[in-house]
């Protein structure tokens, strides 16, 4: 049956191959959109342009019709970290099921919900094809990918910043993976003014945080905090540089930007090029969630880019901007809310 890791997959996730056979066992394969009900996967025959407008005459109503036993694929394909690979395909007995029944109105309310699309194409009037699972076979990382969001704008909602991380490690080509996300970000002219140094050692990332730590200490205490909350943050900062399996240091690079004589267009290109650090890091931020790992952002390195320069041996012209733990949470960390849409942008209507 279609259940926990493996019911959780294809949930979240929006397109599938339904594959089908005729009468004499000719098999054809369609990308398909879906949603699941616990009991049922339902696949509507939408409006979309066809050939034939009648949704009976549809190959692969025929061949349910003839022969109901159907298989469903839903993947998920990362090139460049395959370790993330995986796979649901379900095997099962497919109906079609007409409008006007209840378990109907109820699929359409369903694929309406999942799909916007849906909204303002008249699906009640459209038999449906509900799938009845006998029979899941699972490969891969079906389990880790189950919850995370196979589309962008979940992603994107999902994203959270972790300051707590298992001592689970983080696979080299995962951490790869990351990195190549950012090589494509924007960048002024091209140029790509960042450079990324990767700590995976205890020893490493000890003589970091312990580097960091004066410089730290004097910043809180300019704050006028009290010297025992002082040094709770200071641990719990440091704590996070030592525990994290991975940390990923982003640093400026500007040797290969153009150069004005005036000082304006100069501190503009300084910008543009801290602008597109901004993306890379967003970029890596956001593949980290989507392959199953979190991410915090910590931006001590900007009070202290000699400091962390000379404790890592780091070469002069790269200048540390952030620290970015990666791993595998601990725990659920809590999400602070976001401003209304409407709050934020201003039209010119």
């Amino acid at each position: 049956m279609l259940t926990g890791a493996a019911a959780a997959f294809v949930a979240a996730r929006d397109v599938g191959v339904l594959a089908t056979a005729d009468a004499t066992g000719m098999p054809t394969g369609v990308p398909v959109c879906y949603a699941w009900d616990g009991t049922d996967l339902w696949i509507a025959l939408d409006t979309k342009p066809k050939r034939d407008a009648d949704p009976l005459r549809l190959r692969r109503v025929q061949n349910i019709l003839a022969r109901p036993q159907v298989t469903l694929v839903v993947q998920d394909y990362l090139a460049d970290a395959w370790a993330q690979l995986a796979h649901v395909i379900v095997h099962g007995t497919a109906r079609l099921v007409p409008p006007g029944t209840p378990d109907h109105a109820a699929a359409v309310a369903l694929l309406r919900a999942k799909y916007p699309q849906y909204q303002a194409m008249p699906l009640d009037a459209r038999p449906a094809i509900a799938i009845r699972p006998d029979h899941v076979t699972t490969w891969g990382a079906v389990a880790a990918r189950a919850a995370r969001p196979a589309t962008l704008p979940a992603t994107i909602t999902g994203r959270r910043s972790v300051r707590r991380f298992s001592d689970r490690p983080v696979p080299r080509d995962l951490v790869e993976h990351i990195l190549e996300a950012a090589r494509w970000a924007p960048s002024p002219h091209g140029r790509q003014p960042w450079r990324f140094a990767v700590l995976t050692q205890p020893a490493t990332k000890a003589r970091l945080a312990a580097a960091m730590g004066d410089e730290w200490r004097a910043t809180l205490a300019q704050d006028g905090e009290p010297a025992t909350a002082v040094a709770q943050r200071l641990a719990a900062s440091q704590s996070r540089i030592r525990t994290a399996p991975t940390i990923i240091l982003p640093c400026l690079y500007l040797a290969d930007l153009d150069q004005y004589p005036d000082p304006d267009r100069q501190a503009a290109e300084m910008t543009m090029a801290i602008q597109s650090l901004g993306a890379a890091i967003q970029n890596m931020l956001l593949t980290a969630y989507h392959v199953g790992l979190d991410m915090g952002w910590m931006c001590a390195p900007l009070f202290c880019q000699s400091v962390v320069q000379a404790a890592l041996a780091l070469p002069e012209a790269w200048l540390p901007h952030a620290l970015l733990p990666l791993g595998y949470a601990a725990a659920d960390p809590k999400r602070r809310p976001r401003r209304p849409l409407a709050d934020l942008v201003r039209w010119d209507d």
